[in-house]
């Protein structure tokens, strides 16, 4: 949540404004190819039509457009400022995906501890830069105004803090540098987005994904020979195009009970709703739900067809299977993308499983009758999806 700015009277003639905003933060009026401008001003048109925003939600909508919007054009001058930055290739990296509350966050934390890796830290997705050394972070104010963001957001919306902590200093997800390019899933997330959802669903992603990869090697131009370990669960629905700019990327997919992973998902997203939104709370978790096992079953279909086109490139881990034996799932992943696990790593990668560092901030609570679903309807989109994993879970 970005916070300082005043909205517009109109959000949909407010383009111009936004950008003057950030090219005098910035000092650059250089956002890189035009091929954001529609998305940005489809989702603009539809912040004036779809949601019920409060006072403050309306204030917080337009910060992230303008930080977004600043994250874009920091990358691209920075892009401009260290040439050469494009110049090594990005070798085999690692990219964990799957539907979203199946265990990405936490198995992409756990292979974080290993040094001979390199992520996307949080604060350098805000401002993305060749990452300085870690003794260093503190001293940027960039740094710091993405700690004080997120502590914002999570005194907004304190449940989030639970659901699905965020912290400055920690990998964190691809998503936030495919957003840049206004063609993204991110833009349904925070509030109502209907509009602008119906004409997310018939565009391209490619574009956000050239995009992305120039932000991948600026942030790790000062670290060319260290292996990337990325995560994103909106991957599964661009395999094709992930394997387009990573071909030799190896993917680790992992997989849950639609009928657990999905209302967990719109419990969390519906967390910040009543302090961006006045009314409707209701109706909008059940819509959401609705949408979101139409989404993620078709994203699961379409990643199984791209991945027969890439065999040996993608590896299977279901939730329970990591959750009953995480060692044992690091051993198989280990062995997929051809790494050892030197004793050191894997007494670290013992020491976070104990600490159970996801669950420091309290249990995530939600039931999916609260958005008007049961099991079996939430699973039906997913054909046989659910059976040929295992997947079947019966309690909480």
């Amino acid at each position: 949540m970005e916070i300082g700015y005043d909205p517009p009277a109109r959000f949909r003639d407010a383009s111009d404004q936004a950008h003057a905003i950030v090219a005098a933060e910035v000092g650059t009026d250089d956002f890189g190819p035009d091929d954001y401008r529609q998305g940005l001003r489809v989702i603009l048109q539809s912040m004036d039509y779809d949601p019920h925003f409060t006072d403050q939600g309306r204030r917080a909508a337009w910060g992230q457009i303008v930080g977004v919007l600043r994250s874009r054009a920091c990358a691209i001058r920075s892009m401009r400022d260290h040439p050469g930055f494009d110049a090594a290739a990005i070798v085999s990296p690692v990219v964990i995906t799957g539907m979203p509350r199946t265990g990405t966050t936490a198995l992409h934390r756990l292979m974080a501890v290993d040094p001979r890796f390199q992520g996307l830290q949080s604060w350098l997705l805000d401002s993305p830069m060749p990452r300085p050394p870690i003794e260093r972070w503190a001293d940027y104010p960039q740094f710091r105004k993405s700690a004080a963001l997120l502590e914002a957001r999570y005194t907004a919306a304190p449940l989030k803090r639970a659901a699905h902590h965020v912290a400055a200093e920690e990998v964190h997800e691809c998503c936030m540098l495919l957003r840049q390019s206004f063609v993204s899933n991110l833009w349904n997330c925070g509030w109502s987005a209907p509009t602008y959802d119906a004409w997310w669903q018939c565009q391209s992603e490619a574009a956000a994904y050239r995009h992305y990869r120039r932000c991948v090697q600026l942030i790790g131009a000062n670290d060319p020979d260290k292996r990337w370990l990325l995560k994103n669960p909106g991957h599964i629905e661009n395999l094709d195009l992930l394997f387009a700019v990573f071909p030799d990327a190896k993917v680790i997919q992992t997989h849950r009970d639609p009928a657990k992973a999905l209302p967990s998902l719109v419990s969390l997203l519906m967390a910040g709703h009543a302090a961006i939104e006045a009314d409707r709370a209701d109706q909008r978790g059940v819509i959401m739900l609705e949408r979101e096992v139409a989404k993620w079953s078709h994203a699961t279909r379409k990643a199984e067809a791209v991945a027969a086109e890439h065999a040996g490139q993608v590896l299977h881990v279901t939730h329970r299977d990591f959750h009953r034996d995480p060692a044992q799932v690091l051993d198989r992943i280990y062995a997929f993308i051809g790494m050892d696990i030197p004793a050191a790593t894997r007494a670290a990668f013992a020491g976070r499983i104990a600490e159970k560092p996801e669950l420091q901030h309290g249990a995530h609570r939600y039931a999916i009758a609260d958005f008007g679903m049961t099991d079996d309807e939430a699973r039906a989109p997913f054909g046989d999806y659910v059976e040929r994993f295992d997947l079947l879970e019966t309690g909480r």
